[in-house]
């Protein structure tokens, strides 16, 4: 049944799957007035026939914004400011402008559509889960060039990402605990639940207190969120219990580690000697922080220089990688216990 992009029509589209070309529109322009088995049989026929609504079609073959876009979840972290510096510094280079938009999970919920795209954008970055499944999806039907930044593509969709080791890091940074310093009673703050980040870094958790035959226990696993206010309040509040079982912290990601060192400061808890504490990102305060932060070192700014450079070799027709990883490592201060300031590769 596969047509040609060019030779399809809406009408095509509604005969093959065996309804109007009024459900049709509805569906393309507003999802949720069709049911979801007649939108999944749409989705199946457009998919199958490569068809490519007249708009945009008539958009990606005539026009050129000479602009690139980048969808995030948050202008607050500190953990933006480098990946934005380098995915701009390569648009820059390439004469192309950047435009930002921030995607939050309500607008998510909400199905409030993306502010930039197709329409203003020639292709763009997508990180973690700032947009859906559903909406990426919808972007490659119409073959809209994209690159997705700290995730992988859904199933079965071949789109270039560019990810960062998160697993062997952090399991090493727990053995670290456990080995070097003797932690055995090692709290986790989780975050975010769709991000990929958070999910491989609970595994490297996991995967090296079992690797000591340490048990799990669950009531030392904590909502982080990657966050400094979500990550002080849960310690806050675990504490209130008058519960002090716990001798070192992962704290999942450098932004969350400043809300669980005020927390454990404001309780009197004393870092190291009382507990380690340990971070993943090591953004731009972590050396500043008291005391200094151990921490797992993330090409934050490279990983948006690669994403934007793969972005551009697909403006230009290039080939690309599907998937490009890059490396982590673990850098050691005094949080933890040690008092090296420098890497432990």
């Amino acid at each position: 049944m596969t047509r040609k992009s060019s030779s399809t029509t809406i009408h095509d589209v509604a005969r093959y799957a065996g309804v109007s070309v009024a459900t049709v529109s509805r569906y393309m322009n507003h999802r949720d007035l069709v049911s979801q088995s007649v939108g999944d049989r749409i989705s199946q026929v457009i998919l199958e026939m490569n068809y490519i609504p007249r708009v945009a079609a008539r958009q990606l073959a005539t026009t050129e914004t000479r602009a690139a876009g980048l969808v995030i979840t948050d202008v607050m972290n500190d953990f933006f400011a480098p990946l934005i510096n380098g995915v701009a510094s390569v648009f820059s280079e390439n004469n192309y402008n950047l435009l930002v938009a921030v995607s939050r999970p309500e607008m998510r919920e909400n199905k409030i559509p993306s502010p930039i795209g197709p329409r203003n954008t020639d292709g763009m970055l997508v990180f973690a889960n700032s947009l859906s499944e559903e909406q990426i999806i919808d972007l490659c039907k119409i073959r809209f060039p994209i690159v997705l930044l700290y995730r992988t593509a859904p199933p079965n969709l071949k789109i270039s990402h560019v990810i960062i080791e998160n697993k062997t890091a952090t399991q090493k940074m727990v053995d670290h605990l456990i080995e070097e310093h003797g932690r055995k009673r090692i709290m986790f703050f989780q975050g975010p639940k769709d991000q990929e980040d958070s999910c491989w870094r609970e595994l490297g958790y996991r995967a090296s207190l079992a690797a000591h035959g340490l048990a799990i226990d669950n009531a030392l696993i904590l909502p982080g969120e990657f966050d400094h206010k979500v990550a002080y309040q849960a310690l806050r509040d675990y504490l209130s219990k008058g519960s002090r079982d716990f001798d070192a912290i992962f704290t999942g990601n450098d932004d969350a580690a400043v809300g669980v060192l005020t927390a454990l400061g404001e309780a009197g808890i004393r870092v190291p000697k009382d507990v380690s504490v340990v971070g993943f990102d090591d953004f731009r305060l972590a050396p500043f922080l008291n005391p200094p932060l151990t921490t797992v070192r993330a090409p934050t700014e490279k990983a948006g220089r690669v994403a934007a450079e793969l972005l551009s070799k697909l403006f230009k027709g290039e080939p690309v990688e599907q998937e490009i990883r890059l490396s982590t490592e673990i850098i050691l201060r005094r949080s933890c216990g040690c008092h090296s300031q420098l890497s432990n590769n």
